[in-house]
C-alpha cells in the first residue's frame, strides 16, 4: 500500500497518487518483519529498501508504473491495494467537487464505507504515509487557500513522503476536476450498493 491523496472542495476536487508497486517474496516471518519496516517508515531510501531486503533474504520487485489515479466523467478515482493472508483488499476513492465516497472491493464486490459532503482533505496509504501527508497538508493549508493552492500542496505532500520513505515513489499523477457530478452513481455503476 502507498499513497493516494485528494482534497474535495466545493469549487472542485484534486487527486494525487504515486506510482510505486512492491511485490515480497520469501518467507512469511521475513517479509512481514520487512514490510512492517518499510511500512513504519524505518527505511527511507530505495538502496536501503534493496540492501534490508537482501539481508532478511526477501525478493522484491519495485516498479513505478502503476496509475492510482484517474478521472472518469468528471468524477476522480483513486485506488490503493494491500494484500492480507492471500487476498488482495482495495480501497477506492470517488471525489468530485463537494462529495466524495469511500469504497473496499473484495473479491470483485464493492461495499460503499462512507461518504461525505462539503471540503475535506483524505489520504490513503500506510499509516506512515498518512502521517506524512496529513502533517504536510496542515502546514501548509490556510483559511485562504483555493483549489489551486491545493494542487501546489498535494504535490509538496507527494514530494515530502517520496522523500522520507521508500513505499512512495517520486513519481506521481495529479489530476483534478471541477464538476460536481454525484459520486454515488459512479460508485453504483462501479458495483456498490
Amino acid at each position: 500500500m502507498t499513497l493516494v491523496i485528494a482534497f474535495i472542495g466545493k469549487n472542485g476536487a484534486v487527486m494525487a497518487g504515486d506510482m510505486r508497486e512492491i511485490t515480497f517474496e520469501g518467507e512469511k516471518p521475513d517479509r512481514e518483519k520487512l514490510e512492517k519496516e518499510l511500512y513504519n517508515g524505518a527505511i527511507v531510501t530505495d538502496e536501503e529498501l534493496a540492501r534490508k531486503a537482501e539481508e532478511a533474504g526477501v525478493k522484491i520487485t519495485v516498479t513505478d508504473c502503476k496509475n492510482k489515479v484517474s478521472e472518469r466523467n468528471g468524477i476522480l478515482v483513486g485506488e490503493v491495494s494491500s494484500v492480507e493472508r492471500g487476498i488482495v483488499k482495495k480501497r477506492r476513492l470517488y471525489a468530485s467537487a463537494g462529495s466524495y465516497a469511500i469504497a473496499e472491493l473484495r473479491d470483485s464486490e464493492l461495499t460503499l464505507t462512507s461518504q461525505g459532503k462539503g471540503s475535506n482533505f483524505i489520504a490513503f496509504g500506510n499509516e506512515f504515509t498518512k502521517q506524512v501527508a496529513n502533517k504536510c497538508f496542515k502546514d501548509n493549508w490556510t483559511k485562504k487557500s483555493k483549489l489551486q493552492d491545493a494542487v501546489k500542496v498535494l504535490m509538496l505532500c507527494m514530494e515530502t513522503a517520496a522523500k522520507k520513505t521508500a513505499s512512495v515513489s517520486k513519481q506521481f499523477v495529479i489530476v483534478q476536476t471541477s464538476s460536481n457530478v454525484d459520486v454515488l452513481k459512479l460508485v453504483e455503476k462501479d458495483g456498490g450498493t
